[in-house]
């Protein structure tokens, strides 16, 4: 499942070809994702100009100029690609269309955005602007960890008296919003704190310390341009490459790159998700 640094980095790439272009022609070639289409999507969408191109949690939020918003999430293995646009010193020339290309948006400018979702877990949605934070989809959405409103005391209130793992807390997208699996091994990593530690019983001070870790950890990863494991693209078509960087994720067995540190990584499951750490680095 793409993350927080997936999507944004998506977003990027759709920026200069979809922010402020009208969209000439909006094709559904299909009639649901992972859930059914929104009645007269293609309709809706086509004329429509976006005026705003953001990212919430793990979602791409396209604002309209009709006064809707298009919710777009990746899901598994969703993809959206940008051809026949200048993306840097590079023309794309439109594709030819494959099986699973299930949304096309054309712009009057002539680009051409693609989403391809071949496992069809990806979703789409349309929904007033005005109202868009009681979508179900946002409304119990924590703060995003690169904005302001996620600190040091926000997270500590959050983690007082929990006793989940603070892994299993990380990724409770109500206490913030958008981190998953990989971040969250990695960042715990970085602040040496294990997975397997209940969150209420983390010290004020090292949580504390875990707040800019996490946005270090994600803003390389968005500088990297996302991890690339199995499906992600950037909107370019190219891979991601902050997995060349990972320190325990998916490192099973391998040493730990803490200097000294002669422990191998570990690998545990919690909540059906696998949680790579070194037992002596983190404590």
């Amino acid at each position: 499942m793409p993350e927080l640094p997936e999507v944004e980095t998506v977003r990027r790439g759709l920026l200069p070809a979809l922010e402020g272009a009208r969209i000439a022609k909006a094709s559904i070639n299909r009639p649901d994702l992972r859930w059914p289409f929104p009645e007269n999507m293609a309709a809706r969408l086509t004329g429509a100009t976006v005026t705003a191109l953001r990212r919430r949690s793990k979602y791409i939020l396209a604002d309209l100029d009709t006064g809707e918003t298009l919710l777009i999430h990746l899901g598994m293995s969703g993809r959206m690609t940008v051809s026949g646009d200048l993306l840097g010193q590079f023309h794309h020339q439109h594709p030819t269309p494959e099986k699973h290309d299930h949304v096309v948006l054309d712009t009057e400018a002539g680009a051409r955005i693609t989403f391809n979702d071949a496992r069809r877990f990806g979703a789409m949605d349309l929904m007033d602007t005005a109202t868009q934070d009681a979508h179900w989809l946002i409304r119990d959405l924590g703060p995003e960890p690169l904005g302001n409103a996620f600190n040091e005391d926000h997270l500590i209130a959050a983690f007082a008296g929990k006793r989940s793992p603070i892994k299993s807390a990380l990724l409770d997208q109500r206490i913030v919003a958008g981190l998953g699996n990989i971040y969250v091994c990695e960042a715990l990593w970085r602040a040496g704190i294990s997975p397997l530690r209940h969150a209420g019983r983390v010290t004020p001070a090292r949580v504390a310390a875990l707040v800019p870790i996490i946005r270090d950890v994600l803003a390389e990863a968005i500088e990297s341009g996302g991890s690339s494991l199995r499906d992600h693209r950037q909107a370019n078509g190219e891979l991601g490459y902050f997995q060349h960087t990972f320190r325990v994720y998916g490192r099973e067995g391998e040493s730990c790159q803490t200097p000294d540190c002669v422990q191998k990584i570990r690998r545990k499951v919690q909540s059906g998700r696998s949680s790579f750490y070194c037992p002596a680095c983190q404590r």
